[in-house]
């Protein structure tokens, strides 16, 4: 038995460009000149699922991928600091920023910790591991960092360490008894 994961992350938003901690905000209107993304490369597709932001379902349409919502991808829940920017927070309350970025547990703006998010997706992953054929997902730089620290086993201090872009795609395979990163050769 083999599985296929697809990690697609999301087109780029405003929030993006501005540095904000993000909403349920649309993809920006250059995103689909920048969806430069071939949908040959994924090959046969058994399932896909989005997370249920907009940034994301627009994403999934505009790869054309009839996806289904998955809460289990949600973006983390940034509480009172959604459309804030890091740089205004480094100004209003630097002492939150600093322990937030610090202290994966902590969550001073209110929502959900990034702690969290990554037992989130470590019990999906878990769940999802022994089932056949290939799963793209749609979802957020900081789902699929949770996702790569979940296969490389790393800290989860790590999650700093990794940068996803917008339209980027991470892959990973499992075995039936585990999950592992896969780099796909370039297209011929």
């Amino acid at each position: 038995m083999k599985a296929r994961l697809s990690w697609i992350c999301h087109g780029p938003t405003e929030a993006n460009r501005k540095g904000c901690f993000p909403d349920d905000e649309p993809l920006e209107d250059k995103a689909t000149l920048r969806a430069g993304f071939s949908l040959d490369r994924l090959g046969t597709i058994d399932r896909i699922w989005t997370s249920p932001a907009l940034r994301a379902r627009q994403t999934a349409a505009l790869l054309r991928l009839d996806a289904i919502p998955e809460p289990a991808m949600c973006e983390c829940d940034y509480g009172d600091w959604r459309g804030r920017s890091l740089a205004e927070l480094h100004g209003s309350d630097p002492d939150s920023l600093a322990l937030w970025m610090t202290d994966l547990e902590a969550a001073p703006h209110g929502g959900e910790s990034l702690s969290s998010v990554m037992r989130r997706i470590d019990e999906w992953m878990g769940r999802h591991f022994q089932e056949a054929g290939h799963t793209v997902v749609v979802t957020h730089a900081s789902v699929i960092r949770a996702a790569i620290l979940h296969v490389l086993q790393a800290p989860a201090s790590a999650f700093w360490t990794i940068d996803v872009e917008p339209f980027g795609l991470v892959e990973m395979t499992s075995d039936g008894r585990r999950w592992q990163l896969r780099f796909p050769q370039m297209a011929k």
